[in-house]
C-alpha cells in the first residue's frame, strides 16, 4: 500500500502544481505518515506520528476541514509547526479525506513553491482531487 500511496502522491502533486506533499493515514487519535514527496528527512521524522490538533495535518484532523497558509515560513496563525519551515515551499494546505461513511481516513498535505492565497474555489478543487486517494480500508 505504501508504494501505491507514494505513486498517487507524486501524480497528485504534479496534477495540482505542488512541489511537495504528504499523506497521513488516521491511526488511533492521530495520523501516521504513509507517503511524502520533497519533504526533508528531518521533517519526515518529526511528522511520522502527528497527534490530533498539532500542526497543519493535526488541525485538519481535529477540525474536520482544510487548514491552509499562504506562506509556510512566515505563518502567524500558529498552524505551521517550526519544522515545516524546512520544506522548500511557501503556500500549503492540509485536507482531510473522508471515506464513503463520512469518516476522516487520511489527511493529504500539499505545498506550493510560491506564496499565494488559496481561495475557496481552488480549495474545493484541491479537496475534490484529494478524494482520489486510493482506498486505505482493509
Amino acid at each position: 500500500m505504501k508504494e501505491k500511496l507514494q505513486n498517487w502522491l507524486t501524480d497528485f502533486l504534479q496534477e495540482i502544481g505542488a512541489c511537495a506533499g504528504t499523506v497521513h493515514i488516521c491511526e488511533g487519535d492521530g495520523l501516521r505518515l504513509a507517503a511524502a514527496k520533497n519533504i526533508p528527512d528531518i521533517v519526515q521524522r518529526a511528522v511520522l506520528w502527528v497527534p490530533s490538533g498539532k500542526g497543519m495535518a493535526g488541525l485538519a484532523l481535529e477540525r474536520g476541514e482544510a487548514v491552509k497558509t499562504c506562506n509556510l515560513r512566515d505563518d502567524k496563525c500558529g498552524s505551521v509547526r517550526p519544522g515545516a519551515r524546512a520544506v522548500n515551499a511557501q503556500a500549503a494546505v492540509a485536507m482531510p479525506v473522508r471515506n464513503h461513511m463520512g469518516v476522516i481516513v487520511a489527511v493529504v498535505g500539499a505545498a506550493f513553491a510560491a506564496e499565494k492565497v488559496i481561495g475557496e474555489n481552488e480549495l474545493q478543487e484541491l479537496e475534490y482531487q484529494a478524494r482520489s486517494l486510493p482506498s486505505i480500508q482493509g
